[in-house]
Parts: structure tokens; C-alpha cells; sequence
């Protein structure tokens, strides 16, 4: 898994920190500090910052659920909003908003 850090530094402190847990010099509480700390987070999006994403890379909710290998129709209720992306659907359209649909192609 590639992770997302804040900074170069935050990086290189949260790999310290993980070396120090593998070895269990640290609890798994400040552990979890340290990912919440270090890592990028991903906040929700609404249905408009959805679509736009969509809209931005200039593909029909067919393709763009293929990239994401979800249903068309849950690409339609997340731009309706009657549902909202959690987990790797979530982390996946950040991606995208971000880098654009080849990052994930």
C-alpha cells in the first residue's frame, strides 16, 4: 500500500515510528496518533464535487464507473446524493479530483 504523507517530514518521522512498532517499543494507541498525525486524510465529497470530478475529466457516468468499477446507477445515486462514497470509493475519487482518471487507469 502507498501512503500519502502530509510532508517529507511527517514521512519520515510516521516510517520511525512504524519501525518502533514492528519491534513493539510503541503501544498501537500512539500508533494510531501517529497515523492520524502523519497520513493524508480524505474528507467526504458532496454530490456536486462528485459530479464535477466527473464532469472535470470529461466522461459519462458509464465510464467513469467502469474506472472506478462501480455500478453506473451508484455513480448516479452519489451525484443525486441518495448515497455517499465511503472506503476505497472515496479514497479512489479523491485520487482522481487530484491527479485525474489516469492515476487509477
Amino acid at each position: 500500500m502507498i501512503k500519502k504523507y502530509r510532508s517529507d517530514a511527517m514521512a519520515a518521522i510516521h516510517e520511525t515510528m512504524e519501525s518502533l512498532d514492528e519491534i513493539e517499543a510503541i503501544d498501537k494507541q500512539t500508533m494510531r496518533r501517529f497515523n492520524e498525525a502523519c497520513l493524508t486524510t480524505v474528507r467526504p465529497l458532496t454530490p456536486e464535487e462528485i459530479r464535477n470530478i466527473r464532469e472535470k475529466e470529461h466522461v459519462s457516468q458509464s465510464v467513469f464507473a467502469h474506472y472506478l468499477n462501480v455500478t453506473t446507477g451508484l455513480i448516479s445515486k452519489w451525484e443525486r446524493g441518495e448515497k455517499h462514497p465511503a472506503g476505497a470509493s472515496l479514497k479512489l475519487l479523491s485520487l482522481v479530483d487530484k491527479k485525474g482518471l489516469s492515476a487509477i487507469a
